[in-house]
């Protein structure tokens, strides 16, 4: 099992230090927008070095470690770009303190033609890679638990997709929704879970999932190619994150084209989808409110 832990600091400054050399430090610091969960800045070095960094409180510092080892794992694999990872840290800061995760910055020069071609094709490469280096113990999972957005995503080990998708995935976000529904949607849901084999497929093999991928996790990179960002990595289904590509408005024509030219999706995809961003949608639920529970219910009664 190969490792994709990275250097961890214990203040912003010995990072510096540490990846630049003594007497390095912040020239300017820009905050930038974007992200409801963490603070976003453009650090401009001493030594000229222009990098990025998230940071959160103190005691979110997991969702930085995790969010390492997703791009890590993505960029092993060498299918698609992502940022290079520089470290995680915490730093003790002025009053309670703050953790971080340090990335190149990543400036686009303009995109590549045809652009949303090569993402296909790219993306369905990395579908297509094998992965089983991902999972202790099973085929579907990842090498740690994660988040997708501030919820905890569990990637325990399952020998089927049918299991890890009902007990890794719906199961613990019904049970943080559960206050949202009355007694003929529990018992719809009990349905379901009970039956999941009858609404989703096996697939032919597991692949390294993005996990979130949506326009706002992608990014055009120096290389003028797609470039992700932000994963909630796991092993699983490559139908996931097809489905959840297409959930908010959906990418080009040309990149479901050009990734079914190199990934064929089983037959039925169509019809499994909705159920795919049922977790998307569960987990909205849970982090925004009930504006996401008929989207939800309306899955429920399509299925059940």
């Amino acid at each position: 099992m190969a490792s994709y832990t990275v250097k961890n600091f214990t203040s912003l400054a010995a990072a510096l230090v540490g990846l630049y050399g003594r007497n390095t430090q912040i020239a300017r610091t820009d905050r930038l927008s974007g992200g409801d969960i963490n603070k976003a800045y453009g650090l401009n070095l001493t030594n000229g070095a222009h990098i990025f960094m998230k940071a959160n409180a103190k005691e979110n510092a997991g969702f930085f470690t995790a969010e390492a080892a997703g791009l890590a794992a993505l960029a092993s694999v060498k299918k698609i770009g992502t940022p290079k990872i520089l470290c995680t840290g915490t730093d003790p800061g002025e009053q309670s303190g703050y953790s971080f995760l340090l990335l190149e910055y990543v400036e686009s020069r303009g995109r590549i033609e045809p652009y949303w071609e090569t993402f296909g094709r790219e993306l369905a490469e990395l579908h297509k890679a094998d992965c089983s280096e991902f999972v202790r113990g099973g085929k579907y999972g990842f090498i740690q638990d994660n988040y997708i957005g501030a919820t905890e995503q569990i990637n325990r080990a399952r020998g089927t997709w049918v299991d890890f998708y009902r007990d890794c995935r719906l199961v613990p976000q019904f049970r943080r929704a559960s206050r949202y529904f009355d007694n003929a949607v529990q018992a719809k849901i009990t349905k379901l879970l009970d039956h999941l084999d009858s609404y989703i497929a096996e697939p032919g093999r597991p692949s390294l999932l993005h996990g979130d991928l949506w326009s706002g996790n992608v990014l055009c990179g120096p290389d003028g190619k797609a470039w992700l960002i932000d994963p909630a990595c796991y092993c699983g289904c490559s139908e996931a994150d097809i489905a959840m590509t297409q959930l908010f408005g959906g990418f080009s024509g040309e990149f479901y084209r050009a990734y079914s030219e190199v990934n064929q999706l089983q037959p039925g995809y169509e019809d499994r989808r909705d159920m795919y961003n049922l977790y998307q949608l569960l987990n909205h639920l849970n982090l925004f409110g009930e504006t996401y529970l008929e989207p939800v219910c309306s899955i429920l009664a399509e299925y059940v």
